[in-house]
């Protein structure tokens, strides 16, 4: 049942699909870039991260990089999932593990690739410093620090999370809500929007109610999207943190009548979220190109979730 809600939702959604031209070449680039840093990962893990197909959601959320830039975002978002695993993969991380993952990647990304923090060593801080280059050489210090405090709210999401599953706790709708905003990791990718775009937005405008009324909206839509797409995944591992098995425990309802719950609360969600978009304030005509690309950028961030969540193994049961 998730599955065909899922193709329902993306054939109903108003948001046009896009793709970088340089997609396919950045994927067998991307192959050969993980496996320059040693990763502990066997034929087999290596085969399932390419079949994630990281360099098409890359390509699909900035469709306009350059064939550099495409391959530096991807490289972040490699190491962004390789992260992820690592805090929630098989072998699950202790909130305290990921507090100190988290603090040792925030040095680096503060402090410098110099740096070699205790929590956070090995190839993964490897991947990090090689993929970091470019945006630390290239854009201006105020951005350096948003994207530094977007990574920091992903990681906090993902110690409440771990602690979560720790003892135990099951996350109602508006706590579950609240915090997949956090590990959803979205508002790290729209940092990125001006990174690929050479837009850098002011602090007053990022941070702008309308702008963040925009990204909350699309990071809701992007979430809950791929909380359908996962659900047989994450009933197996997920602790109960997925919209689907919230709605179901706290309304106590089948998890088919979840779905329906969820799918409702989706096109409830992409209307207001069209509603403003058309209605979002002007910040003169110097910054208009800026604030166009970032609410272009939200709006991808969307769609591409959408359909890389339906063409990427990634959130396949069978890799649970």
């Amino acid at each position: 049942m998730t599955a065909a809600a899922a193709r329902t939702l993306r054939a109903e959604c108003p948001l046009p699909s896009r793709c970088s031209p340089h997609a396919q070449a950045t994927q067998v680039w991307l192959a050969g870039w993980v496996r320059r840093f040693g990763l502990p990962l066997d034929d087999v893990a290596l085969r399932e991260l390419d079949a994630g197909r990281i360099a098409w959601y890359a390509g699909r959320l900035y469709p306009e990089a350059s064939a550099a830039d495409l391959r530096t975002v991807a490289a972040l978002w490699t190491w962004f999932f390789l992260l992820d695993d690592a805090c929630d993969g098989p072998h699950r991380a202790s909130g305290a593990d990921v507090a100190a993952l988290r603090d040792g990647v925030l040095e680096v990304l503060r402090q410098g690739p110099h740096v070699r923090p205790a929590g956070f060593r090995g190839p993964l801080r490897q991947m990090l410093v090689d993929a970091w280059q470019a945006p630390r050489a290239r854009m201006p210090q105020p951005w350096q620090q948003r994207f530094a405090d977007a990574v920091a709210d992903h990681l906090a999401g993902n110690r409440t999370e771990a602690d979560n599953k720790t003892r135990g706790h099951l996350p109602g709708i508006t706590e579950y809500v609240a915090l997949r905003r956090a590990t959803s990791a979205a508002y790290v990718s729209y940092t990125m929007i001006e990174f690929v775009t050479g837009h850098a937005l002011p602090d007053a405008v990022y941070h702008h109610p309308a702008l963040r009324e925009l990204a909350a909206a699309g990071n809701d839509l992007l979430s809950w999207f791929n909380d359908l797409v996962s659900l047989e995944r994450d009933r197996a591992t997920s602790g109960g943190h997925n919209l689907v098995l919230a709605i179901a425990r706290e309304q106590h309802v089948p998890h088919e009548r979840a779905v329906e719950a969820v799918v409702d609360r989706w096109r409830t969600a992409m209307g207001r979220f069209m509603e403003l978009r058309a209605t979002m304030p002007s910040f003169g005509p110097e910054l208009a190109p800026a604030v166009a690309a970032h609410v272009e950028g939200i709006a991808r961030s969307v769609r591409s979730t959408i359909d890389w969540s339906l063409e990427s193994d990634r959130y396949s049961a069978s890799r649970s």
